[in-house]
């Protein structure tokens, strides 16, 4: 058990490092699609800088609004960080080997509890912009996650096993992302409404809510939330390899995958226009979740 702990430790730290060093590539990507340097002063080509913007998060003044219920509104992001990592238990590391029969069941689970965290942070701050932000992302969240569960169907039709060591076993010769392209388009865009990413980032929307469900919160508590979204999306693209390409992690083609589907996440948010909110509502319930139940029943009639 100490051993387990301290392994798990350990990856909760090199987790955190590796998004201090995904918002470094964001913003350099970023910088280059809008014509500009992005980050270069803070060490050799700005190497230091998400360590120089932890620093100023972290020893900032926590403000908090006068209104606002204090406990519930100071614990909200911590939740947030703290789901996250716990996503990270499902992985099948090398030295610690978490796996068991539902294991995006599990995933799903606690993908579904993260929704809670922007609800109270939107709630009990009293903010009426902040209270509309957590009512958007709540409602998109919502959404998509009854189409997520059965596009991961689809895929469990072909696998027999909601194990994510049977992903690996089973894909060692065969992806699934050729078998299953339509559900991969689909389930990327998902990812992208779920994440609350560019051009789906209600939630955040600066030009109509002023940052959405976390504008009241400053220092501490803005690292909190920004660690645990970055988190998601290095989680979103891990388990968009496992899905589709099911690479074993002790390959380098898997991390390699890992980052250009991370990199994806941010071309998107750097090319995409927001897409309206009505519309997105629309392209969920009239055009995805019909498309997954017609596979579903397709699926389901080759492999029954």
């Amino acid at each position: 058990m100490l051993f387990n702990f301290i392994i798990s430790l350990f990856m909760s730290l090199c987790l955190l490092l590796s998004v201090a060093f995904f918002t470094l590539l964001e913003r350099k990507i970023l910088g280059l699609i809008q014509f500009r340097k992005g980050p270069s002063k803070a060490g050799m080509l700005g190497v230091f800088q998400p360590f120089s913007d932890a620093i100023k998060l972290f020893t900032k003044e926590f403000n908090y609004p006068k209104n606002c219920n204090f406990y519930p509104f100071w614990i909200s992001p911590v939740i947030v960080l703290f789901i996250s990592l716990n996503l990270w238990i499902s992985f099948p590391y090398y030295f610690m080997i978490i796996s068991w029969t539902y294991s995006f069941l599990f995933i799903f689970c606690i993908m579904s509890v993260s929704v809670y965290s922007i609800m109270i942070s939107g709630w009990f701050s009293n903010s009426c912009y902040s209270i509309l932000g957590s009512i958007r992302c709540i409602a998109q969240s919502i959404s998509y996650e009854v189409v997520f569960f059965l596009m991961i169907l689809c895929l469990i039709y072909s696998i027999g096993d909601m194990n994510i060591e049977s992903f690996f076993l089973y894909q060692k010769f065969n992806f699934l992302i050729f078998k299953h392209i339509s559900v991969f388009m689909m389930f990327f865009v998902s990812f992208l409404a779920e994440l609350n990413r560019t051009p789906f980032d209600f939630s955040e929307g600066e030009s109509e809510l002023v940052s959405g469900f976390n504008v009241e919160y400053g220092g501490v508590g803005f690292a909190f939330i920004f660690l645990g979204e970055y988190l998601n999306i290095l989680f979103a693209s891990m388990v968009v390899c496992v899905l589709f390409l099911g690479v074993s992690i002790e390959s380098f083609f898997f991390y390699f995958m890992l980052v250009i589907f991370s990199f994806f996440f941010v071309l998107v948010r750097g090319c995409l226009p927001r897409y309206r909110y009505d519309k997105l509502m629309e392209m969920c319930w009239k055009s995805f979740l019909i498309s997954t139940l017609n596979l579903i029943l397709f699926y389901s009639s080759l492999f029954i």
